[in-house]
């Protein structure tokens, strides 16, 4: 089941269209990460899908009525001279969640600020108010949550504790669905990932879904045998009409191909010309790669 489904969700300001037309689906209980560079337009479809703009065309639905997300915006809502427990406080019966004091404490506790509980956010670093602005978005018990560069600016320990945080909502069921510009972290904790550019899903799937999509010259390592000695130009000549382009590596040989049935047609040289080959290893693209070159799909 769908916990967020769009249908042609559409956001446009005069002349000017952000998100043009989405069909998306987010599976529940899914960690989804949201990719796309700054300007393409996943702030806004937030946004629409959270309540906090109206589209211009198109539909959203969620799983879950409207008090049973959570939102953490890419922009500080803290107060200065609240303590973190007079922040949950407030926000306790803004959503009228009716949490005990006691339930607010844990809740601190769970994200890292339990040695800062009566202390005012004035004196919080940035990560202390990441931790404390995730707090305040968990206080109704959300089911889908919605984080907008959760991890943006923040120190280490800060990334280890919101990571943490994240799968463990994953675990009891919850939905998470979340922006980053922190590549490894969306490889690391998705469950299925979009890419978005100029107000357009490019792509979305799993990661190895999205590295057999996309588009990319094929690179293939052979190590050989240290001991052996060979002379490596009359190997490349060998090999020369099965590959676009190749360089060593110690005694690692990489090949780009425009086919992988090449790659046989080069071990079976290799085997003929007694090339002692002790490995074969097929480079596949990075997030990163596939990432900075968005058109580059089947």
């Amino acid at each position: 089941m769908n916990a967020i489904e769009t249908k042609e969700l559409k956001k446009s300001y005069g002349n000017n269209t952000v998100v043009n037309q989405v069909d998306l689906s987010v599976n529940e209980g899914d960690i989804f990460g949201f990719l796309g560079k700054n300007g393409a337009g996943k702030s806004t479809f937030i946004n629409m899908i959270t309540g906090l703009c109206t589209p211009s065309n198109g539909t959203y639905k969620l799983s879950v009525p409207q008090n049973k997300i959570g939102v953490l915006p890419d922009y500080s809502n803290l107060y200065d001279d609240l303590t973190s427990l007079d922040h949950l406080l407030y926000f306790n019966k803004l959503l009228k969640s009716n949490k005990s004091k006691n339930d607010l404490i844990s809740l601190l506790k769970k994200v890292g600020l339990g040695d800062a509980i009566n202390l005012k956010a004035k004196k919080f670093s940035f990560g202390m108010k990441k931790k404390l602005a995730f707090a305040q978005t968990l206080i109704n018990d959300p089911e889908i949550v919605f984080l907008d560069e959760p991890t943006s600016g923040v120190d280490a320990n800060s990334i280890l504790t919101i990571h943490r945080l994240i799968l463990e909502l994953a675990e009891k069921g919850t939905t998470v669905f979340f922006t980053s510009h922190n590549l490894d972290e969306v490889e690391k904790l998705s469950d299925t990932i979009a890419i978005m550019d100029k107000g357009n899903i490019v792509i979305q799937g799993d990661i190895e879904y999205l590295k057999k999509a996309y588009k990319s010259d094929l690179k293939v390592n052979f190590t050989f045998v240290n001991s052996q000695k060979f002379d490596r130009s009359l190997l490349e000549n060998q090999i020369e009409s099965l590959i676009t382009n190749c360089q060593w590596k110690s005694n690692t040989l990489q090949v780009t191909l425009t086919s992988k049935e090449n790659i046989s047609k080069i071990n079976e040289v290799l085997v003929a010309n007694q090339f002692k080959v002790c490995e074969i290893v097929i480079d596949e693209p990075s997030l990163e790669e596939i990432f900075i070159n968005t058109g580059k799909y089947n």
